[in-house]
C-alpha cells in the first residue's frame, strides 16, 4: 500500500471523524502521473449527488503534455467507486451542518487507485493555535532528548 499523494492541511483545518475507504474512476494517463507522485489534494472535498460521490478540485496534470487529449482538464470531478449503503449513509452526513467530507490521501491498493476520506467539522482559530503549540513544544521535547543521548 503506497501512498501516491497525502493531504497535509487536512488534519491541521478539520476534526476528522469517520475514515471511508472508495475507489476513483481515473483515466490511465492520470494513473501515471499519480505513481510520479504528481497530483495535488489540498482544497479539494467530496460531493454527493443524486445517486453518486464525487472528488472535486482534485489536480492530477498529465502525465505527458504533449501525449494528452486537447479536451482533458486536470481539475475535472472524478467519480468515487462507493456502495449504495455508503452513499446513503455519507449523503445524510453531508446534510448535517458543519461536516464535510475531506479527502486525506490518494494510495494503491493492489493494481487499483483508492482514497481514504473522512468525515471532517471545520477547527476554529484558536484550536489551530493550540495544535501549533502543541506541535512545537513536541518538537523541544525531542530535540532536549536527542541532546542527552
Amino acid at each position: 500500500m503506497a501512498t501516491l499523494v497525502n493531504n497535509k492541511k487536512a488534519t491541521f483545518s478539520y476534526e476528522v471523524q469517520d475514515k471511508y475507504e472508495a475507489g476513483i474512476e481515473l483515466f490511465g494517463f492520470e494513473v501515471k502521473s499519480l505513481k510520479n507522485n504528481r497530483g495535488n489534494l489540498s482544497g479539494s472535498y467530496v460531493v454527493i449527488r443524486g445517486n453518486e460521490a464525487f472528488l472535486i478540485g482534485l489536480d492530477i496534470p498529465p502525465y505527458q503534455a504533449n501525449n494528452t487529449p486537447d479536451n482533458y482538464d486536470q481539475m475535472r470531478p472524478r467519480r468515487l467507486l462507493l456502495t449504495k449503503k455508503e452513499l446513503r449513509e455519507l449523503a445524510e452526513i453531508e446534510n448535517q451542518k458543519g461536516l464535510t467530507l475531506i479527502p486525506m490521501s490518494l494510495y494503491n491498493k493492489g493494481n487499483k487507485v483508492k482514497v481514504k476520506f473522512a468525515v471532517g467539522r471545520g477547527k476554529k482559530t484558536r484550536d489551530k493555535r493550540e495544535t501549533i503549540k502543541r506541535r512545537e513544544s513536541d518538537r523541544e521535547i525531542h530535540r532536549t532528548l536527542k541532546k542527552l543521548r
